[in-house]
């Protein structure tokens, strides 16, 4: 009895190491060829600078090249979607953004949960939109802003990047929270929404800081607040919505995300380099460079920020009544 006893409790422990080996194996021996960092944006823009950032730094530090993918379309769905069906071996991941926390709400039906499918690994950056106007409004503050629209009703307009695009539901936000009537005016991306600013063809815009702040040095622009809860290192000039919303915050985020069921093994060791790479002066100055700030943290950490972010904008979506380009 007591053989057969001690013969169970072998079997047990060789079944329960059967379980954990492997995915001790694959971590140790993760990368075993290139990896695929998948981008949801064109080359050439801040998300994709960030990108190459980290693709450089982890094929130092793995010695297995870090390959950027840009895969843009369907407001970044398309991207997700081909990380959710790869393989979770850690050798494709998602350099996810802001608006899959807001498209889970924007869009009625998607193949996939991004909570649910997506497993976080590193947050990489958070980046200030920034509350500009062209120089014919007759407003310096977001104060006197307010006042003019008030004046205004349904009259003053507002261009974004796109229908559920950040710099769209960042506005719809200060809609909601100031009370004034803006006529929203979508354009194919940020690019185009600028150049109509510029052009006086639409009268503010939430966009991003690095696309903007030349034009605000120049005067060609004039910034109003940045729309995070801190100032901006490139603009310490310039207040926030919320010195004059109390409780506004609106923000663009990147970071890194695998295919669900990824080994906890394999995401400790991407979290691991990846915080280590946010650490160093260089990453961080371009960092700083692109309008962003830092976003180190654990695993735990990202997977908080994207539930907090999707229920947040799922409450503006719903009072906007976007609805996807």
């Amino acid at each position: 009895m007591g053989n057969a006893m001690q013969l169970r409790r072998q079997v047990l422990v060789l079944a329960a190491s059967a379980v954990v080996l492997p995915a001790v194996g694959w971590a140790q021996a993760y990368p075993s060829r290139p990896v695929r960092l998948v981008v949801a944006t064109p080359a050439g823009g801040p998300a994709d600078t960030l990108a190459r950032m980290m693709s450089q730094w982890l094929s130092e530090r793995f010695g297995q090249q870090f390959v950027v993918e840009n895969r843009p379309g369907a407001g970044t769905n398309i991207a997700t979607e081909i990380v959710v069906r790869a393989p979770a071996d850690g050798h494709t991941l998602l350099l996810a953004n802001a608006a899959s926390a807001i498209n889970a709400t924007l869009y009625e039906k998607l193949n996939f949960n991004f909570i649910r499918d997506i497993a976080p690994v590193a947050g990489a950056t958070r980046d200030h939109l920034v509350m500009v106007v062209h120089p014919s409004v007759p407003a310096r503050t977001v104060a006197e802003f307010i006042a003019y629209a008030r004046s205004a009703p349904g009259k003053v307009t507002m261009g974004s990047g796109g229908n559920g695009a950040p710099s769209h539901i960042a506005g719809e936000l200060f809609k909601m929270m100031a009370g004034v009537d803006l006529v929203h005016v979508p354009y194919r991306g940020a690019a185009p929404a600028l150049v109509e600013l510029l052009g006086g063809q639409v009268q503010v815009y939430f966009g991003p800081l690095p696309s903007s702040i030349e034009h605000l040095r120049t005067g060609r622009l004039r910034g109003l607040a940045v729309t995070t809860t801190t100032r901006a290192d490139a603009l310490p000039d310039l207040p926030t919505v919320g010195d004059f919303l109390p409780g506004y915050e609106a923000s663009t985020w990147n970071g890194v995300g695998a295919p669900r069921n990824t080994p906890a093994g394999i995401v400790h060791k991407l979290n691991k380099e990846i915080n280590a790479g946010l650490a160093d002066p260089r990453i961080k100055a371009r960092i700083a460079e692109l309008g962003g700030a830092t976003l180190a943290g654990t695993p735990d950490d990202f997977g908080r920020l994207i539930a907090a972010e999707t229920e947040k904008w799922a409450k503006v979506v719903r009072f906007s009544g976007a609805k996807p380009n």
